[in-house]
Order: C-alpha cells, then sequence, then structure tokens
C-alpha cells in the first residue's frame, strides 16, 4: 500500500510543477542580447515607445492596440500618389488590422530605437518626438529611418500616440 500513495504521489507532485508553465508563452525580459523589456504604464512618451517596442518584439497586438489614441492617423510616403510619389494616411483601425496581419505573418521581429533627433514640447499636454529607428522583419527584411511621433496624456497622465509619420530611407 505505500508504494502504491508514492506512485499516485509523483504525477500530483509532476502536475503541480509543470502546470502553472506555458511553454508557448514568450520570456518575459529575456531579448537577444541581454537586454531587458518590459511593459510599462505609459506615463511618458518613452514608455510608450517602450511598450511600442516590446509590442512588435514579442508579435502582441494587444500591447500594441493600447499605445495609440482614437484620433490616430498612421503618414507615410506613398510613391504611387499623383504618379510622382506623395504622402498618403490611414487611421487606427487600418493601422491595427495592417499590423496585426504583419504580426503574423513573420516569427521574428527586431526594433531598435536609436536616437533622439528631435523634441517639441511647444503644446501643453502634447510633445513630438523624432527618433531613428532599425527594424529587421523575420531575418531578410532590414528598414531603418526616422520616425515622427506626436504623443496625448490623458487626465490619468497616461500616453499614447495620436500621429506616426513614417520616414524610412528606401
Amino acid at each position: 500500500m505505500r508504494r502504491s500513495g508514492l506512485f499516485l504521489l509523483f504525477p500530483l507532485t509532476l502536475f503541480l510543477l509543470v502546470g502553472c508553465w506555458n511553454p508557448f508563452a514568450p520570456t518575459e525580459g529575456s531579448l537577444e542580447g541581454g537586454g531587458n523589456l518590459t511593459l510599462t504604464e505609459q506615463r511618458s512618451p518613452d514608455e510608450v515607445l517602450q511598450n511600442f517596442r516590446y509590442a512588435y518584439i514579442y508579435r502582441d497586438s494587444l500591447v500594441y492596440s493600447e499605445l495609440f489614441d482614437t484620433s490616430f492617423i498612421f503618414v507615410y510616403y506613398d510613391p504611387e500618389v499623383g504618379g510622382s510619389g506623395g504622402y498618403n494616411y490611414w487611421g487606427r483601425d487600418t493601422e491595427l488590422r495592417t499590423t496585426g496581419r504583419l504580426f503574423r505573418a513573420f516569427d521574428h521581429f527586431t526594433l531598435v530605437w536609436n536616437a533622439t533627433i528631435a523634441t517639441d514640447t511647444s503644446q501643453s499636454g502634447e510633445i513630438s518626438l523624432t527618433k531613428t529607428f532599425d527594424l529587421s522583419i523575420g531575418g531578410d527584411i532590414f528598414l531603418s529611418g526616422n520616425a515622427v511621433f506626436d504623443f496625448l496624456g490623458d487626465s490619468s497622465n497616461t500616453w499614447r500616440i495620436t500621429r506616426w509619420q513614417d520616414e524610412s530611407f528606401f
């Protein structure tokens, strides 16, 4: 009888030790090169950009959706506009849909924010930052350039992106 009790105790112990571990969940805070990355409460534009990077690296569309204000627009250069090229834009819903598809299509993203090359805090409650970036998608697609972000803080001191102008180098 004593032996059968141990026989039942082993699977129960194993279940308790392994039962709370999700093998499919990313390891929070561990990045290639030994860097750390954690979610923030978006109490500043820099924290918003940290969450932006987190969302890309972990392909987390829920975190990504919290980065943008409801009035958000994405501005990008479209070489097809007017025959000679020009700027075009889309709103928050299209941004979330497009990036969600991107996250599903590729397994690996590396996003590095480099230098802040411009900051404008002229308006109360609004901040504009221009950041240089390097983005690798799937290990085969590489983009770099500038991203101009406009941020808005709300009454609870949570910051969100209201405008993002992509100035990638082609």
